[in-house]
């Protein structure tokens, strides 16, 4: 075969052959003829690489680049091409060599996995994993399981290669399950997932739980029940209802599921039935009836659907069936049409009840309270709230509530209990009591008295119960009897026997239970006699149980048969029992009882009664005690007794009920006394008795009082006194009344006096530094009036009519000296301070006072201590200094004595000047 003249070496290919003729054996020359010849023809330079690699034949980079660009040449090809075949031997001649090469293993198969030739791509996957070392197998394996998933490889291959791989990593048993998942083998997947299951040491590297591996392989044999076997599915799924209890209900439905996939409905029924019986939530039991319910209305309606079309072929056959036909002799007849047509008739094969499952349906329906009930007891058996519910649903069946109770008293522990233990009791009693069985109802009663509940009143009840119930039948004996039962005090060998087992019931208690006592009191009063009744209530006190309730009802009772002295005594011993605040009805009962019954033919006894009470009462308690005393004063007394009475109530009460006291003593003195007797009252409330808060409203009605009577410059000077105590700004209501009073009774004189007052109190309740802006205050704390005043009227603070009086008749001076004399801020002035500094002048007040130097500002003055030096040190500068000390204090007395003059007078003067 002649060779194209294109393979043949060029005349730029001679410099790399003399080269490969001196020595063709290295690797670099090949590699840089190679590369030189990077677009030359595919066919020379093909057998550029043949010559190489037969001159060298254990190079891998030469294999590695020679097969791939084999691999770009038949890319775009189709695979049946003769090209595919050349490859393949390629590759075959390269893995004589490089049979250690995983990579040239890789891309051999992966040629052979795109030509779909399966036998011979198994065959080399098997020569790679035999011929590689087993580090690097996990390499050739990926590829392997690739393949074997394909479409078209046939299932035993797939499932041998993956047992062999599972060999070498058992690790990825779940990638095998999923594959016979999807390949639809169930049985060994069942089988493989049990296994899993079962191995301790399995940890999932797609991060599945056993959890999440039971509700599959549960799934799992529930959905394919007819194609797995060999498995017990039962053991497994209740394994699994024991093991994960948060899925209780979709486990127990896979369970039943799994029966009806088999075809065995009761089987499946009883499988609904045990877990409705048997899950402790109701989202458990929801899950389980709604399956359950489904299950069976699904049933009646494939069975109602069958009963028509069977009717249908019944009548078919009887018209075409001969009757002398023996059907035993039929052989082409199957099994299932044998037994129906030799059991056709018998009652125990009729496939039509309908009616059964449609009862079975209804039935089930009905029972869902008492299964929800059932639930909620499963989870605490101690609910007594949840008895009373379940009884109540049998309402009309008097057997099954009978039942029911006594399962409830046998189930619930009094201790453990959630909610009142006897309540189940009575109300058992109480059923056969409504069914007219009193006998048993005694029974159950004397059967809960001896229950050892958790605490007395529980017991108590129950008697109280007993007794009432013999009560409604007219035994009154019986019911006495029994109340005395209850009360009575153990015996000494009976509490010695207690103490020695150390745990003490409830019935040892029960004599001193105040519900008994009291149960037993009321039917005492109602059947017994008086003496009976008194040694109740006299073994009430002496058991120190009795309440004030009790006090009172005892004397009540001994009221009403007339023995007072009794009842007085009984008060007696309750106000030295009881302290306060519960006293406090004995005594008021008490007191009025005793001066209703005596009246004035025991006063002494009532007032030492009365004083003894308030000596015991707090403040709180004590006005209205003081109030039934000066009503027996004023009634039966003295009335100047009654005022002192008054007078220790109003100091006693407390702060807030000062005032309602005082003025309930006006009112009295005014009423027995007159008028006048109410000054002295008013005077000491104003003055020490009424609190700071109070004061103004009493002094407002003693300034009424006097204006009523005329005093009119008393009232003026009652406004006077209650001005310093009332601020401008929050009460004026005060000085609106004063306003009023002067424009009715007064002068210019004293309207004026009570603006100054009124701008006075203003000043000193004044709090209009807060108001300034902060900066103004840390810049200068003394500010000039002006400033000041201007400030004031920015900050919305409205200024007062004698002030705005005073600044227009003043003077003002544009020198910059009077600008910064300093005043407080607060204080309003009748004229400016004048001082002189550095020689300037000033015009200011012709009334002003001069101050001694240093004293404008009280925060300057330094306080120095200074001791006395003996008179002899100065010889006869001492006379001479003491004339001049008088001189300077009697100037000093005339200044003082301008300075008190008000600012009304300071203008006067001004004006005549």
């Amino acid at each position: 075969m002649a060779i194209s003249e294109e393979l043949y070496p060029s005349q730029d290919d001679l410099l790399y052959e003399e080269e490969l003729l001196r020595n063709q054996f290295s690797l670099k020359l090949w590699w840089r003829y190679l590369v030189a010849r990077s677009d030359s023809p595919f066919k020379k330079r093909f057998l550029i690489y043949e010559r190489a690699l037969k001159a060298l034949p254990g190079s891998y980079k030469l294999w590695y680049a020679y097969l791939r660009e084999r691999l770009e040449l038949v890319r775009n090809l189709p695979i049946k091409h003769s090209q595919y075949e050349t490859l393949n031997n390629t590759f075959e001649r390269a893995l004589v060599t490089m049979h250690k090469m995983p990579r040239i293993w890789i891309m051999y198969l992966q040629t052979l996995t795109d030509q779909e030739l399966l036998t011979r791509t198994r065959r080399t996957f098997d020569r790679a994993l035999c011929a590689l070392p087993v580090t690097q197998h996990d390499r050739i394996w990926e590829p392997y399981l690739v393949f074997v998933s394909k479409k078209g490889v046939p299932i035993e291959t797939s499932l041998r290669v993956y047992r062999r791989y599972l060999k070498y990593d058992p690790t990825h048993i779940e990638d095998f399950i999923e594959f016979l998942v999807n390949s639809g083998l169930w049985q060994e997947a069942a089988e493989r997932l049990a296994g899993v299951l079962n191995d301790d040491q399995f940890y999932s590297i797609k991060g599945k739980t056993k959890h999440r591996l039971w509700l599959e392989l549960c799934d799992l044999l529930t959905k394919h029940a007819t194609e797995v076997s060999g498995l017990n599915v039962d053991a497994i799924i209740r394994g699994g209802i024991r093991k994960f209890t948060d899925e209780v209900g979709r486990l127990w439905t896979s369970l039943a599921d799994y029966y009806i996939r088999r075809n065995l409905t009761e089987k499946a029924r009883d499988i609904f039935e045990e877990g409705m019986t048997t899950v402790v939530t109701v989202r458990d039991f929801s899950v389980i009836f709604d399956a359950y319910s489904q299950f069976e209305e699904s049933m009646l309606a494939y069975k109602m659907e069958n009963m028509y079309s069977d009717e249908e072929e019944d009548g078919d056959e009887d018209n075409g069936t001969e009757e002398d036909e023996d059907i035993r002799f039929d052989i082409n007849l199957s099994v299932a049409n044998f037994e129906k047509k030799i059991l056709h008739g018998f009652w125990l094969h009729d496939f039509n009840d309908v009616d059964l499952r449609l009862a079975r349906l209804e039935h089930l329906m009905d029972r869902r309270p008492e299964l929800a009930n059932s639930v909620l007891l499963r989870q605490n058996p101690h609910n007594v709230e949840q008895w009373h519910r379940r009884i109540k649903l049998f309402e009309g069946n008097p057997t099954k509530q009978i039942l029911t109770y006594t399962e409830a008293v046998r189930t619930v522990d009094p201790m453990k209990a959630v909610g009142k233990p006897h309540t189940l009791w009575v109300a058992f009693a109480k059923l056969y009591e409504n069914h007219k069985d009193v006998a048993n109802a005694r029974v159950i009663f004397d059967k809960a008295v001896q229950v050892n509940y958790k605490t007395v009143d529980n017991l108590a009840s129950v008697w109280c119960e007993w007794a009432e119930m013999e009560l409604r039948h007219k035994n009154f004996k019986g019911a006495l009897e029994l109340m005395r039962r209850a009360t009575a005090e153990p015996s000494v060998e009976v509490k010695r026997k207690v103490a020695a087992d150390g745990n003490e019931p409830v019935q040892m208690k029960l004599h001193r239970s105040l519900r008994i006592w009291t149960f037993y009191v009321d039917l005492e009063e109602s059947l017994g006699t008086l003496e009976s009744t008194r040694a109740v209530y006299e073994r009430i006190l002496d058991l120190r149980i009795a309440t004030p309730q009790i006090i009172i009802n005892y004397a009540l009772l001994l009221e009403e048969h007339k023995y007072f002295e009794d009842a007085f005594k009984v008060y007696e011993r309750g106000v030295k029992i009881f302290k306060y605040p519960h006293v406090k009805d004995i005594w008021v009962t008490y007191l009025s009882k005793f001066v209703k019954r005596y009246g004035k033919s025991k006063l002494e006894r009532a007032r030492e009664l009365f004083e003894h009470a308030v000596e015991m009462a707090p403040a709180e308690a004590v006005k209205p005690l003081y109030m039934q005393y000066a009503k027996l004063e004023e009634d039966f007394g003295l009335a100047k007794r009654a005022m002192k009475v008054y007078d220790q109530a109003a100091k006693a009460v407390p702060n807030n009920e000062k005032l309602s006291m005082y003025e309930i003593y006006i009112a009295r003195a005014s009423e027995i006394f007159g008028i006048p007797k109410t000054r002295e009252i008013y005077e000491q409330a104003i003055t020490s008795g009424v609190p700071d808060k109070d004061v103004k409203t009493m002094c407002m009605k003693y300034a009424e009082l006097e204006k009523s009577l005329g005093e009119i410059d008393r009232a003026r000077g009652i406004y006077v006194y209650a001005s310093q105590l009332a601020d401008p700004r929050s009460d004026a209501d005060f000085w609106n009344k004063w306003h009023e009073f002067e424009v009715q009774h007064g002068n210019e004189d004293t309207f004026r006096e009570m603006l100054r007052i009124k701008r006075s109190v203003s000043a000193s309740y004044s709090q209009t530094h807060f108001l300034l802006p902060e900066y103004l205050m840390q810049k200068d704390p003394k500010m000039n009036l002006d400033e000041a005043m201007d400030t004031l009227k920015l900050a919305g603070v409205p200024e007062d009519e004698m002030a705005a009086l005073e600044r227009q008749l003043v003077p003002t001076s544009n020198n910059t000296a009077a600008k910064e004399s300093s005043r407080k801020v607060g204080f309003v002035s009748a004229g400016v301070e004048s001082q002189s500094g550095e020689g300037i002048k000033v015009t200011a007040n012709l009334e002003d006072i001069e101050l001694p130097e240093g004293s404008d500002s009280e925060d300057e003055e330094v306080q120095i201590a200074q001791k006395e030096i003996p008179d002899a040190v100065f010889g006869g500068l001492v006379r001479k200094r003491e004339e001049e000390a008088d001189g300077d204090g009697a100037e000093s007395k005339d200044k003082n004595r301008d300075s008190q003059l008000g600012a009304l007078e300071r203008i006067k003067r001004q004006r005549q000047a």
